[in-house]
């Protein structure tokens, strides 16, 4: 018997999203009905309700999500009824070539539930990111639960989800940031603040922040940015050059996905340095690099897809950093609004006045 609850669905490109009734059925094999407490509104729900991702409408939107585990299909075993989880988008097969190699990360065969949730009429909806969380209840696959420790905050603990770990996750694991390093980030967003934090948590000991708007700069110092530089008014090469005696930084993150940005971040970098890519760029853009630079720089150009994460193992790592005080996951919460503000935080999100506004159910 299916389950009749409140979601927020795009129903065409660039139209308003609206509060419809989803169906949600049963859990079947493998799969599992999580009761949705919390979840973030991040810049890749835009991008499907604007036609970016695919033309699949209409969409269930939201990803950023921790709840609990309302019901089980048959075989599931890694997480039980009442479980406390972190909905993730990278629920691994372990058996693509990928897994077999131990590069679970890469894996490319990642699961998602078989069933589909509906409109009242009928009507298929498109889970974003396979997940589709802004609604009471949602299906996935029992792989797309990580279990972490229920102390934390279903609304900081849900943008492990996406974004943070995107962000942290390319400093740690793409970058693989090591202590005493120095690190550049541009973009302070919530993936580029999270890389910030990333890179402290990893040790380095200089991190510059570049971003052309002087209030993001305030918030990456709140995460551990030491430096900040208004590309706009600055070269930014060059002011990271000069906040590393001249030479660059170690590991330079790109979190906006620019082609003009990735090439600062080329040149930012010192010798043997590392260059990552995080920010997602549009099919259209195109990136020219002389050759002998490449060759000439050494060194290593990264891209980082989900911060080349394993949740199982980097989940409730993070969410028990976060309760040792370790790791300000709970900074990253701009503001908490319903099911029906979806629309307004789209805007507030648009205009770069929220890190992140977090549904709240």
């Amino acid at each position: 018997m299916a389950y009749e609850v409140r979601g927020v669905v795009a129903r065409g490109k660039g139209a308003p999203v609206s509060v419809e009734t989803v169906l949600v059925p049963d859990p079947g094999p493998g799969e599992a009905v999580v009761d949705v407490q919390a979840c973030g509104v991040c810049h890749t729900d835009l991008h499907y309700r604007e036609g970016g991702i695919n033309d699949d409408f209409p969409f269930l939107l939201g990803h950023e999500a921790a709840g609990t585990v309302a019901a089980v299909g048959e075989g599931v075993t890694n997480v039980a009824v009442g479980d406390f989880v972190v909905l993730n988008w990278r629920a691994v097969c372990g058996q693509c070539r990928a897994c077999l190699k131990g590069q679970l990360h890469y894996c490319f065969a990642t699961h998602n539930a078989a069933q589909k949730m509906t409109l009242a009429d009928g009507t298929e909806l498109s889970p974003a990111l396979g997940i589709g969380a802004f609604v009471e209840k949602t299906l996935v696959h029992s792989g797309q639960c990580t279990r972490v420790d229920p102390a934390a905050p279903a609304t900081a603990a849900g943008l492990l989800g996406c974004g943070v770990m995107a962000g942290v996750g390319a400093a740690v694991n793409t970058g693989a940031v090591q202590r005493g390093e120095s690190v550049a980030v541009f973009g302070c967003g919530g993936v580029g603040d999270a890389a910030i934090a990333g890179a402290k948590l990893a040790g380095a000991t200089t991190i510059v922040a570049v971003d052309v708007d002087d209030r993001k700069l305030e918030w990456a110092k709140a995460f551990g940015a030491t430096h900040t530089v208004n590309s706009r008014r600055t070269d930014a090469v060059e002011a990271i050059k000069g906040h590393t005696g001249g030479f660059g930084v170690d590991v330079a993150i790109d979190a906006v996905g620019r082609p003009e940005v990735f090439e600062q971040a080329f040149y930012a970098r010192d010798l043997a340095g590392r260059v990552v890519l995080v920010g997602v760029p549009t099919p259209d853009m195109q990136l020219t690099l002389p050759m002998i630079e490449l060759f000439g720089r050494g060194g290593a150009l990264r891209s980082s897809w989900y911060g080349d994460c394993l949740p199982s193992r980097d989940f409730p790592m993070l969410v028990d950093l976060y309760l040792q005080g370790r790791f300000p996951l709970e900074d990253f919460v701009s503001e908490t609004i319903g099911l029906d503000d979806v629309e307004k935080a789209f805007e507030k999100m648009h205009k770069g006045e929220v890190l992140r506004s977090v549904v709240v159910l």
